[in-house]
């Protein structure tokens, strides 16, 4: 009775808004202590602590967009396997969502106003691309974390030197994206195309613009 329940469509339901309202609204807990906890705390110039707010703002949202995406395909995936790896990654980047939150709140700044319209979004991709079947969801996987370790390399460039805390925390999302998508290729990823990868470049881009400043 209660597997029955479980995969009953309105308990699907629920969960799922339940996930959702809860990421909206910053509530995420970590089963890793975070990085930053043994870095060294740093001056910054009000510029540079506004700026490292803006960058960390952005992986917030980032994170806010992979809870969504491995929601959704984990409800819609085709096997109990894809349901199964989808809900473990997305429990592990669920750390990330804690980690970058904390780490605003210490630099004196929130998290995105938008946050409500890209979990939106990227549910609907995720939702999108589980359709297509297990194979070119993992591929999106794949090319998404692909996507995340580039744009997490090039924010450790770009924050300030001696933000030690929050290039701690930038550099172990950075080594667990890559995991992620070694995983998902072992499970048989199939390639995505070049305009898909084209499209998610140029959504990655308004996301991560708008992110910065709202």
């Amino acid at each position: 009775m209660a597997a029955n329940r479980y995969h009953h469509p309105l308990d699907r339901f629920i969960s799922g808004a339940d996930k959702a309202l809860r990421v909206i609204a910053g509530v995420a807990s970590a089963s890793r202590p975070t990085p930053a906890a043994h870095a060294a705390d740093a001056a910054l110039s009000e510029s540079e602590q506004r700026h490292a707010a803006g960058l960390m703002r952005v992986n917030h949202v980032g994170e806010v967009c992979a809870q969504a995406l491995y929601n959704s395909q984990a409800r819609f995936a085709k096997s109990d396997a894809m349901k199964l790896q989808f809900e473990q990654a997305g429990r592990e980047e669920e750390d990330h969502l804690a980690w970058t939150a904390q780490r605003l709140a210490e630099l004196g700044s929130r998290t995105s106003l938008l946050n409500p319209l890209f979990y939106a979004g990227a549910y609907a991709v995720g939702t999108v691309a589980a359709y297509l079947g297990d194979a070119h969801s993992l591929g999106f996987v794949v090319e998404t974390e692909r996507q995340v370790e580039a744009h997490l390399a090039s924010h450790l460039d770009r924050l300030p030197p001696q933000d030690a805390k929050s290039r701690a925390i930038v550099e172990q999302m950075r080594v667990d994206e890559v995991a992620h998508g070694a995983a998902a290729q072992a499970l048989g990823a199939a390639t995505t195309p070049l305009p898909v990868r084209v499209v998610m470049q140029g959504m990655a881009k308004v996301m991560t613009g708008s992110a910065y400043y709202i």
